[in-house]
């Protein structure tokens, strides 16, 4: 057998197991994305300046003395943000830890789907050898009753023998206070009672609990306000309570997308 021969069977080999890429380099980027196996550094990551972040002042308040406080190396809450979609529970979290790195901290966000909670326990052994803070972020979760992966969250959170490390804190969003969905009409007797305890037991576990309500008309006009004057954009009370009204109501959500309405009237880029 020749060498050009044993050649191109190395390179078939190494085709059909590539070498496993090599560790992310967890110091140099803002933030990251976990896929359930490994971690990739968000290269485009630019949230809201937090000061945009308006009509949720004592919720902004709280996270990001909570989170300095982690980023600190002080003892600090796990959070679960919940309520009402599109009042800004994930662009608070991503904005908050923006604004703690410009203020010098060595701290990272991490964000994590609701459907990898198995594979946290890697995530976890991934950051715990780094010698950086973190902020886990885990959009929009919500449980069935009796899901195995409720339990094992509640694990992670306190208690287990794989549980978060020091140096990683939970930032957690869900439209549900309790996140397990909780059937009307479930009888105690036959695991109802069960289904809420865990409930009530995975809420439990956050140390920080953050509640968002849709805003009145002058909280709402008071978020369209704050970001027409950031990009220098004319707008109208009635225009602006008008455009709500046409897409179901008023959110911080609502809010940014009148606001890019705006900008695309004036031929502007936001």
């Amino acid at each position: 057998m020749n060498d050009h021969t044993l050649k191109r069977i190395a390179e078939a080999l190494e085709r059909l197991s590539p070498p496993p890429a090599p560790p992310t380099d967890l110091s140099s980027h803002p933030a990251y994305h976990w896929n359930g196996t490994a971690l990739a550094p968000v290269h485009d990551f630019k949230p809201l300046p937090l000061d945009l972040i308006v009509g949720i002042d004592r919720q902004k308040a709280d996270l990001i003395e909570n989170s300095r406080r982690h980023a600190s190396g002080a003892a600090a809450h796990d959070v679960l943000l919940w309520g009402a979609r599109g009042m800004g529970k994930s662009a608070l979290v991503k904005s908050v830890v923006a604004a703690l790195q410009e203020e010098g901290f060595f701290i990272a966000l991490v964000e994590a789907a609701a459907n990898q909670i198995t594979s946290m326990p890697a995530l976890f052994d991934e950051l715990a050898a780094s010698g950086r803070r973190y902020l886990l972020f885990v959009d929009d979760i919500s449980f069935e009753p009796n899901d195995q992966s409720a339990r094992l969250l509640r694990s992670l959170l306190e208690g287990g023998v794989e549980a978060r490390p020091n140096n990683v804190r939970l930032c957690v969003t869900s439209n549900r206070r309790n996140i397990v969905e909780r059937k009307n009409g479930a009888d105690p007797d036959t695991g109802g009672r069960d289904a809420v305890d865990d409930s009530l037991a995975l809420a439990d576990r956050f140390g920080l609990k953050l509640g968002f309500q849709y805003p009145d008309q002058d909280a709402y006009l008071k978020m369209v306000g704050s970001y027409a004057a950031h990009f220098d954009l004319d707008w109208d009370e009635a225009d602006a309570l008008s455009f709500a009204q046409s897409r179901g109501g008023r959110s911080g959500r609502i809010a940014w997308h009148y606001t890019v309405e705006l900008a695309g009237r004036a031929g502007r880029r936001i």
